[in-house]
C-alpha cells in the first residue's frame, strides 16, 4: 500500500551570496515550505554603504532571496535588482531593491519587518528571515593569531583561517537570531547549508550561538552543498572534506549528516579570471574524510557552466534534496 504525505515538507536553507538563490529557486515548486535564513554580516559594496550611513542590516543578501522566491514579472524583477552606474555620484553601485529595503526598514524600525513586508508584496512563495535582526560584524582569527574585522577585508592577505566569529555592528554584544529563525530549524525535515562562501556566507549564521545550538539539536536531516571552487583568501587547497571538517569544527561537534559533492570535472581554462577573480582551482575529493567526518557522501554531477562562471545546477540540487526527504 503507497504511504502520502500529507503535510508539506518543511525545508530550511541558510547561507548567503550568489549560491543561496540558485537552490531556493529549484524549490520553489516543489510543494515544500521554505525558510531562507540569510547572513547579515555583508559589509562590501551597496550593502555595506548602506549598513554604515543606516545601522541597518545589509539588504543585498536578503534582496537577492526575495527574488527568487518571488513570482513577480521579469520586468519587475530586473527594476528590484537594477544598480546604477557609477556615473551616478551617490547612486552609483547601489541597487534599487537595496534602496527599498533600507527605505522600508526606516520607516518601519526594523529590518526583520520591512523584509516581511515585502515578501508580501513580491508574493514570494516560503518565508525570509535576516539571521539576526542587527547588522553583524564578521571576525576572522589566523593562524598566525593576528585577526580582521569586516567580512571584505577577510580574504585580502591571504592568511590561512583558524576560525570565524560575529558580534554585533554597534555594541559588540553576542548576537541573537532573527525570531523565529530557531523555530524554523527546529520544525525543519531537511537543513540545507550553501551553496556559498565558507567563512563569510555560510559560518556567520552558523556562529550565532543559538543558531549553532539549534542545528546540533535538530531532528531534522542537515545537508551541506559543497563548494565547487576553491576561493582566494578562504578556501585555498581545500578539499570536500576540509570543508566538512571546519563546519564541525566551529560547533565543536559533528552535525552535517549528508554532503553533496560534484563530481563533473570543470573544463580546463573555462572560467574566466577577470569576472570571477576570488575562484581559484576545483575543490579536490577526499572521500575517506568526509567518512571520517560521519557523513553521507552523495557525489553526481551538479555542474552547471554559463557566462564564463562555474555553478551549481539548481535543479540537479534540488532533486537530490527531495529525494532525501521522500
Amino acid at each position: 500500500m503507497k504511504t502520502y504525505r500529507i503535510k508539506k515538507p518543511k525545508i530550511v536553507v541558510i547561507g548567503g551570496g550568489t549560491g543561496l538563490p540558485v537552490i531556493l529557486k529549484g524549490l520553489r515548486n516543489q510543494g515544500a515550505e521554505i525558510t531562507a535564513v540569510v547572513t547579515v554580516a555583508d559589509d562590501g559594496g551597496s550593502s555595506g554603504k548602506l549598513r554604515q550611513a543606516m545601522k541597518i542590516a545589509p539588504p543585498g543578501d536578503l534582496r537577492n532571496v526575495l527574488i527568487a522566491l518571488s513570482d513577480m514579472p521579469e520586468i519587475y524583477a530586473n527594476l528590484f535588482q537594477y544598480r546604477f552606474n557609477e556615473e551616478d555620484d551617490y547612486f552609483a553601485n547601489h541597487a534599487l531593491g537595496n534602496l527599498i529595503i533600507a527605505a522600508l526598514a526606516e520607516m518601519k524600525g526594523s529590518m526583520y519587518d520591512a523584509v516581511q513586508i515585502l515578501g508580501e508584496m513580491l508574493h514570494i512563495e516560503g518565508h525570509v528571515y535576516p539571521a539576526s535582526e542587527t547588522p553583524l560584524t564578521l571576525h576572522a582569527v589566523f593562524k598566525d593569531g593576528s585577526e580582521v574585522s569586516g567580512e571584505s577585508f577577510i580574504a585580502k592577505d591571504r592568511k590561512t583561517i583558524d576560525h570565524v566569529y560575529v558580534k554585533n555592528f554597534e555594541d559588540s554584544d553576542v548576537p541573537k537570531p532573527a525570531r523565529k529563525v530557531i523555530k524554523a530549524i527546529e520544525e525543519a525535515d531537511l537543513i540545507c547549508l550553501g551553496p556559498g562562501s565558507l567563512f563569510t556566507s555560510i559560518l556567520p549564521n552558523l556562529v550565532i550561538p543559538e543558531i549553532g545550538e539549534a542545528l546540533l539539536k535538530t531532528q531534522g536531516e542537515v545537508v551541506y552543498i559543497c563548494n565547487i571552487m576553491t576561493q582566494k583568501g578562504e578556501t585555498e587547497h581545500f578539499s570536500d572534506a576540509d570543508h566538512v571538517r571546519i563546519l564541525h569544527e566551529h560547533l565543536k561537534a559533528p552535525f552535517i549528516n549528508t554532503v553533496l559533492v560534484n563530481s563533473e570535472v570543470v573544463p580546463e581554462g573555462y572560467m574566466d579570471p577577470e569576472i570571477y577573480d576570488e575562484y581559484l582551482v576545483q575543490v579536490s575529493h577526499d572521500f575517506n574524510g568526509l567518512r571520517n567526518e560521519g557523513c553521507r557522501v552523495i557525489s553526481t554531477d551538479f555542474l552547471a557552466l554559463h557566462d564564463g562562471g562555474v555553478f551549481h545546477d539548481g535543479e540537479k540540487v534540488v532533486k537530490e534534496l527531495m529525494r532525501l526527504i521522500y
